[in-house]
């Protein structure tokens, strides 16, 4: 009650009763506060105390299920047994709740002696035992139908999970301009934005930043926006402004002339060797559409102009970011504007969408036609996600938005990331990345046992523990 803010964190935090958390802080206040009234009275002593039996035998429940069913447990209970472990606060409980049933048997003792009132006794016995039944049935239903809201009907309340990540190591890579290119186990490939024939090389010892030069068959042509991607051993160079892909096998360091002037696009992915998944502008609608491009099938270029949903003009609306699961080679473009993911197989097929927790269900974007017909935004537009990436049907989104219950702290100075698993379109569980001074998280990666950042100049690896 002295820290009742705190109290409705912990309990959106909880594993169990997160989707409940704005009712049950309140009506556990409430009734601790009308317990002790009764207790206090003497006239209904015996109805506080049946009143303390049985929140003490929902609360010990509670614990058991922490313990035994919840995807994680807790750092701790708070209050004045914070000190303790689960296991103890739930033997504390137990005997709080035994010693609650014997002061109920024995209230009034020499009166039901005097009377040889047997009957009170046994009727005070089965009270006991209803009670505690309808406590236990209470705490489980609650638990039941709260993991289903917040998988499926989340009301924005965050499942924060405690040391999710841990050991931060970090290499400094000198300058913020490099970009995740691809992995290969936990050998981890970079590109770089101002030298784009660059490719930079962590092993998974994680100690330094390997580099070396990469070198294309054709270096006049009118390169805008090179982009290196490295699916190991195949690597690929790409600029969708020219447009061109050189392809290469490394440790080969020389790539060759694979596409040219066959498809425009803003960004592409290397699905497999010679297959790209690829976001470009339709001639004929100017709106966004998704499309795949063949370097062995003579160029063959196939467009899907009814993946991306059009809520307002197409363009600005539809903008987002798509990654692969290498898992499976699912495509997953998640929405920068509102709470949706698309997921699509390697001939664009639409296999799966999801939401995002937060509740921003339609871009909210105000957009202004020129006079020669080109469409701009007039005002900063308000983003939901920032960055994704994706690994063994696991999307890890990152957003921008705060949650319910959230320490506004943790949201100014750490990133949160969601995680959902994207074949069914369930949240599963949030967690903090601390941020590096003033520099934010700009892209991550996760591999079966690590999560990678860039944050400023300096790559961070952090160990997975689920």
């Amino acid at each position: 009650m002295l820290d009742f803010e705190n109290f409705q964190i912990q309990i959106a935090q909880s594993p169990l009763l997160s989707a409940y958390a704005n009712y049950i802080p309140y009506a556990v206040i409430i009734s601790e506060m009308v317990i002790a009234i009764l207790l206090s009275v003497p006239k209904f002593r015996l109805i506080g105390l049946y009143a303390s039996f049985g929140i003490m035998s929902a609360f010990t429940v509670y614990i058991y299920l922490i313990l035994n069913f919840s995807d994680f447990i807790p750092c701790s209970c708070g209050g004045i047994l914070e000190k303790m472990g689960w296991t103890e606060h739930l033997i504390f409980n137990i005997g709080s709740v035994i010693l609650a049933g014997f002061a109920i048997l024995i209230q009034k003792k020499e009166q039901r002696e005097k009377n040889r009132d047997e009957k009170t006794l046994l009727k005070r016995g089965f009270l006991l035992m209803v009670m505690g039944a309808i406590s236990s049935i209470l705490v489980i239903y609650l638990f039941y139908s709260s993991e289903y809201i917040i998988k499926k009907e989340n009301n924005f309340t965050r499942r924060f999970i405690p040391h999710a990540i841990r050991n931060p190591q970090k290499i400094d890579l000198g300058v913020n301009s490099y970009y995740f290119a691809g992995q290969h186990g936990d050998t981890i490939f970079l590109g770089n934005r101002t030298a784009p024939l660059l490719i930079g090389q962590v092993n998974p010892g994680f100690d330094k930043l390997l580099t070396d030069t990469l070198h294309i068959d054709n270096a006049s042509l009118p390169f805008r926006e090179v982009k290196l991607q490295v699916q190991y051993p195949h690597y690929n160079l790409s600029d969708g402004y020219t447009p061109v892909i050189f392809e290469g096998i490394l440790p080969n360091l020389t790539a060759s002339l694979a596409m040219y002037r066959k498809a425009y696009f803003s960004k592409a992915i290397m699905v497999r060797p010679h297959l790209y998944i690829f976001r470009a502008q339709s001639s004929k609608t100017r709106e966004t559409v998704m499309g795949s491009l063949s370097t062995r099938n003579n160029n063959a270029v196939k467009l899907n102009d009814s993946f991306l949903e059009k809520q307002i003009d197409g363009i600005f609306d539809t903008d987002g970011n798509f990654i692969m699961d290498s898992f499976n080679q699912n495509i997953i473009y998640t929405y920068f504007y509102r709470n949706e993911y698309r997921i699509m197989d390697s001939t664009l097929r639409l296999t799966g969408k999801g939401r995002t927790i937060d509740t921003v269900s339609h871009a909210k974007l105000d957009i202004v036609t020129l006079r020669d017909g080109s469409v701009k935004l007039k005002s900063p537009p308000f983003k939901v996600n920032q960055n994704q990436a994706a690994y063994k049907n696991l999307l890890y989104n990152e957003s921008n938005l705060r949650g319910q219950h959230e320490s506004v702290k943790m949201w100014q100075n750490s990133s949160i990331i969601d995680v959902y698993h994207y074949p069914t379109a369930t949240y599963q569980y949030s967690f903090y990345i601390n941020r590096e001074g003033q520099d934010k998280m700009r892209s991550l990666l996760v591999t079966s046992k690590h999560l990678y950042i860039l944050s400023g100049n300096q790559l961070i690896r952090y160990q997975r523990t689920r």
